[in-house]
């Protein structure tokens, strides 16, 4: 399903345009708004911020499967797309229709199934690096015409351990991106524009965990009315909070089980 999320304007629909497939994609940092200038000049401080949100055995454990992972050649490349939507403001703050782009993938994927992800995947023979790898999947699963976006900077890659992906993030900005849609409902259940205050908003943050053989996993996630945003993607969701200075004070102690934050969804009411 396509969200609807509350207060968001509607953006026109625009004609299909043939979205370029596997091309070297340039970077533009410069093309920016003045609100995501603070992110863009400091996409370096990212993965402290990540880090800083886990706890040191966590920590320990992703280093270690990711070292390994490299010593037997069996790690994957991948890349997902970053991308904030919304006009340029005159005092440099977010605005209040800025949105970001997510989808929930769908509850029958051997991989994170069910789970809030950035659109993006893996990495293929003819993609020539990780942007294009970002920006043909997001066309494929969302049916975004990436020809209205721009790539900013990437992020530094991430080893996710469960899938065994080496996974690097791809910051982007559309003033528009146009419709976006579930394309495939066998990979992807929902397709949303959320709005950046969504994640700002103290009330929708949370601590969430669950255990993973003997080890107990916790990090930042977001209660929303249509989804539970944990893991990897609540991770650099929370870092680009901190980083770009749009973070606001909010319960780091309100600690809640995986399946007990998942019950909860859709019971939020609408957008906060």
């Amino acid at each position: 399903m396509t969200s609807a999320w509350p207060n968001l304007p509607d953006r026109p629909d625009q004609p299909d345009k043939e979205a370029p497939v596997n091309a070297t994609v340039a970077l533009t940092p410069e093309v920016g708004p003045s609100w995501l200038r603070p992110l863009v000049d400091n996409i370096d401080r990212v993965p402290d911020a990540v880090r800083r949100r886990l706890p040191a055995d966590v920590l320990a454990m992703v280093t270690a499967a990711s070292s390994t992972a490299s010593l037997r050649r069996d790690e994957r490349d991948a890349a997902v797309l970053v991308l904030f939507s919304g006009p340029e403001s005159a005092d440099g703050r977010v605005p209040t229709d800025a949105d970001l782009l997510l989808t929930v993938r769908a509850s029958t994927l051997r991989h994170h199934a069910g789970q809030a992800a950035f659109p993006g995947g893996a990495s293929d023979p003819g993609d020539d690096g990780p942007v294009a790898t970002a920006l043909r999947e997001a066309h494929e699963e969302t049916g975004l015409d990436v020809s209205r976006l721009h790539p900013l900077v990437t992020m530094e890659r991430t080893f996710i351990a469960p899938s065994r992906f080496h996974v690097v993030p791809v910051l982007a900005y559309s003033a528009d991106p146009g419709p976006v849609n579930v394309i495939n409902e066998a990979e992807t259940a929902i397709v949303a524009r959320v709005p950046v205050r969504a994640f700002i908003n103290p009330a929708n943050r949370l601590m969430v965990y669950r255990r993973t053989l003997s080890r107990r996993w916790a990090g930042p996630a977001f209660l929303l009315n249509q989804m539970l945003v944990w893991g990897f993607t609540g991770q650099v969701i929370s870092a680009v909070l901190d980083v770009a200075g749009w973070s606001e004070p909010w319960d780091t102690s309100d600690l809640r089980e995986l399946d007990d934050a998942m019950a909860l969804v859709g019971e939020q009411g609408g957008l906060r």
